[in-house]
């Protein structure tokens, strides 16, 4: 699952926000909202292909010869074939499209402003979506994505943010809607992203999520005039005489910056199963799971919306609980429940493990298993991420909260 969080550096509005309203809400919000509802559905359907598309048809003889610039490209890679290469690449353009919204940033800010970079992510990323198609623009397909990504990402947050004022108690409402509609996206993608690719063909499920992305384009396009005009040009430089200077790290502040960089690490770790859904997981899934529900074979990606719905799910309910438990008795602090759902975390992968060691060679596993682990796993994903979130604003010096 994806998260949310909530730029520190949005510029709110001076004043009444004069657009109407909808549900209470500006309705620029709701045209946010649906344009990122779509994006990550195009983004998500397409990432739940990824590794099974290499792995089941780019990668294989009289396939892979066709792909621009490979034969260089794979060079990085060493000796790595099939599935191992197919989880590199994997891995190499996830960790490309976490670190591309620096450059997003940098170009919204001092070049094109917000909007402007926002609509050319997005047509980078359509671009990227329907190269997909064309086998042989494998490698330009994912750097259109990577740089696309990267534009529209973290500057479309930051326009949910800009839509209302600091003290605006609605701005927290506004980001649960924000991600609600990220989460519909997941879910809904590998239902029609997926499916097209496993069982009409490849480059139809890619091109359903290039239409996706239109669609994003589009409602984007439509909500331009109910959101801030300022957003359309860059930012101008700030007066150095009006800056409040930065306030200086203490010896406390320096043990609390150790302390949170350390527990990096350990977070890194614990939640690599909900990476790994994506990538290794569903490969294996696809050759070892027994998919088939009221006689009938299921996508393999369609575990991707399993998770999607058992985590957001979760996520609400491990929230209930907490709250109810909290009047009975004393709620665990953040250190506390991030161990609860590192132990969730881990009996979910042992799931998988027992699963493979109680089915011989050729037997296939049954449906229990993989719906344990995504319920497990959601559990200590409900528990980790949105604490550790709260436990870096809690204990992150004011000197560099907003880094």
């Amino acid at each position: 699952m994806t998260a949310v969080a909530e730029p520190d550096d949005a510029t709110p509005l001076a004043g009444e926000i004069p657009e109407p309203r909808f549900f209470g809400h500006p309705r620029g919000l709701w045209y946010l909202a649906f344009t990122e509802a779509w994006e990550r559905f195009s983004y998500y359907g397409m990432q739940a292909l990824l590794v099974l598309y290499m792995v089941k048809y780019l990668l294989l003889p009289g396939h892979i010869e066709h792909v621009v610039a490979f034969s260089s490209y794979r060079k990085l890679y060493g000796s790595l074939n099939g599935q191992a290469l197919a989880s590199a690449i994997f891995g190499t353009y996830t960790a490309s499209v976490y670190l591309t919204p620096i450059f997003g940033g940098f170009l919204a800010d001092r070049v094109l402003g917000r909007r402007r970079t926002v609509l050319l992510g997005a047509l980078t990323m359509a671009a990227g979506h329907f190269l997909m198609a064309l086998e042989g623009a494998f490698l330009f397909a994912l750097l259109c994505l990577v740089l696309g990504c990267g534009m529209f990402k973290g500057n479309i947050a930051s326009q949910v943010g800009s839509l209302y004022k600091p003290d605006d108690l609605r701005r927290a409402d506004a980001f649960q809607i924000f991600y609600l509609g990220i989460n519909a996206g997941v879910i809904a993608s590998p239902l029609i992203v997926g499916t097209l690719g496993e069982t009409v063909g490849w480059h139809y499920g890619f091109a359903a999520a290039g239409v996706g992305m239109l669609l994003a384009i589009c409602v984007y396009l439509a909500g331009q005039k109910y959101l801030r005009a300022s957003d359309n040009a860059p930012r101008t430089g700030v007066d150095p005489t009006k800056m409040t200077p930065k306030a200086k790290l203490t010896a406390r502040d320096w043990r609390a910056v150790i302390a949170l960089i350390l527990l990096i690490p350990v977070l890194a770790i614990a939640l690599v199963p909900n990476q790994e859904i994506f990538n290794a997981y569903l490969v294996w899934g696809d050759r070892q799971f027994d998919l088939v529900f009221m006689g009938k074979k299921l996508p393999t990606t369609w575990l991707v919306t399993l998770d999607a719905v058992v985590s957001v799910s979760f996520l609400a309910l491990v929230a209930i609980f907490y709250r109810w438990y909290g009047k009975h008795w004393r709620e665990p602090d953040e250190i506390t429940k991030i161990i609860i759902g590192s132990g969730f975390t881990l009996a979910g992968q042992l799931c998988l493990y027992m699963a493979a060691a109680s089915h011989g060679a050729g037997t296939k596993i049954g449906l229990f298993w993989p719906v344990t682990f995504h319920i497990l796993n959601s559990i200590g994903f409900a528990h980790m991420l949105p604490v550790s979130l709260a436990l870096f604003a809690k204990y992150a010096p004011k000197a560099i909260n907003a880094t």
